[in-house]
């Protein structure tokens, strides 16, 4: 599984090929996603891999670790809202085995989460969002815009109302790839620090991988892990072909100085002129703002109207956020499904299973993915709350249909 090719440059030449290895489980991918499920694996017992030049990186490395399982509600998701709130609700033992495990702190917080609107468009929109996290038995809290104020006094005059979610925390998405990294490393799980090139497959199973080296890489079972790389290993059949796509996210990172007083006591996120926008403040004096969502293929080019358009709604919600110094832009690819939720599980072709297509949940989705993909490997079945989300469903004609998504504006 490659990297997306640069123009340009010449083919090169193929490798020989090298002795091959052999474990119970394979994952090929070494994002948060992949990690947890190979911890997890090695934690049941099974010799366990994983193929990745560069593990502990992937999407999270640009993402801001809201763990928005209320906030982040959007109509038609009641069965992918059930598995959020799950995560949602486990997340704070995940946090404490892991950061046992590896030793390694991964920035939990569970300060909340304030949704602002600026004018009275946006007002509605907040207000339609709270009827239905309301009708769905959800706990918010609808705020006027004094109160809204009083709570981060930093907000601009002009704030509407708000919805108040106490629920929804946050955790530093490269702090949780590097314990997470520890934790599989200290559990025995051998990492192959390459690309894995294409799948192998013998009598109708899978069987491994081949890496760029020439590697050959046997395994009982398979999982495949590679975000928005996922469908471009090269051997996998037609059917069994995930339909994700690369959905482009631009954040920024900016620094509050030492000695001010707390910038924001927790995650903001506003709607203003029909878009989203948030900042997450971390312990560290970090400020993430984010993120804007494109469909560009491949591209991760960080634009200046990208950064334009998220400091200017960040600035209209706080002001005073334009005077902090900025510290870094990035730009990474969400792997987003047709339904914007995750392919977890099993697949039509034995051996091969899919942790894939998380989108905009990645993050949150960790700790029931990892359990997911544990079971299934160990049991041939998944855990309750993920058989909704079995790679089944795009089976047929809806697969073929993922070249034309849904298209939404999300975070």
């Amino acid at each position: 599984m490659h990297a997306p090719p640069e123009g340009g440059s010449a083919p090169a030449r193929r490798p020989l090929p090298q002795p091959s290895s052999s474990h119970d489980v394979l994952v090929v991918g070494g994002g948060v996603i992949g990690l947890v499920t190979a911890w997890r694996a090695a934690q049941r017992g099974l010799r366990t891999a994983v193929a990745d030049p560069a593990p502990g990186g992937g999407a999270a490395r640009v993402a801001a670790g809201m763990l928005a399982a209320v906030t982040e509600l959007h109509y038609g998701e009641e069965a992918l809202l059930g598995l959020n709130l799950a995560a949602a609700r486990g997340y704070a033992s995940f946090v404490e085995e892991l950061e046992e495990a590896s030793g390694q702190s991964v920035g939990f917080r569970a300060c909340g989460t304030l949704a602002v609107a600026l004018d009275a468009d946006d007002r509605a929109q907040l207000r339609d969002l709270h009827g239905l996290q309301r009708g769905l038995g959800l706990e918010s809290q609808w705020l006027t815009g004094r109160e809204c104020r009083r709570l981060e006094p930093l907000l601009a005059p002009g704030v509407r109302g708000g919805l108040r979610v106490d629920g929804d925390h946050q955790v530093d998405p490269r702090l949780l790839a590097s314990a997470l990294l520890r934790a599989a490393e200290r559990a025995g799980v051998v990492f192959h620090r390459q690309w894995a090139e294409s799948l192998s497959v013998r009598a109708g199973r899978a069987t491994g991988v081949r890496l760029t080296d020439g590697t050959g890489i046997h395994a009982e079972q398979t999982v495949v892990a590679g975000g928005s790389l996922s469908g471009r290993l090269a051997g996998l059949p037609a059917e069994v072909l995930p339909p994700v796509r690369p959905v482009k996210g631009q954040v920024l990172r900016l620094r509050v100085p030492k000695g001010l007083a707390p910038f924001l006591s927790r995650t903001v996120r506003a709607v203003v002129r029909g878009g989203q926008v948030y900042l997450v403040p971390r312990e560290s004096g970090e400020l993430v703002i984010g993120a804007t969502s494109e469909e560009l293929g491949w591209d991760t080019t960080v634009t200046a109207g990208g950064v334009y358009q998220l400091l200017r709604d960040a600035h209209e919600l706080v002001p005073g956020v334009t005077e902090l110094p900025l510290t870094e832009t990035s730009a990474g690819l969400r792997p987003g499904s047709p339904d914007n939720a995750p392919l977890l599980g099993p697949t039509a072709l034995p051996g091969l299973l899919l942790a894939t297509g998380h989108h905009r949940n990645g993050v949150l989705l960790t700790p029931v993915t990892g359990d997911a993909l544990a079971e299934a490997l160990t049991t041939g079945e998944l855990t309750p709350e993920a058989r909704p989300f079995s790679p089944d469903r795009f089976a047929g004609p809806v697969n073929r249909a993922a070249s034309t998504p849904r298209q939404r504006s999300t975070q």
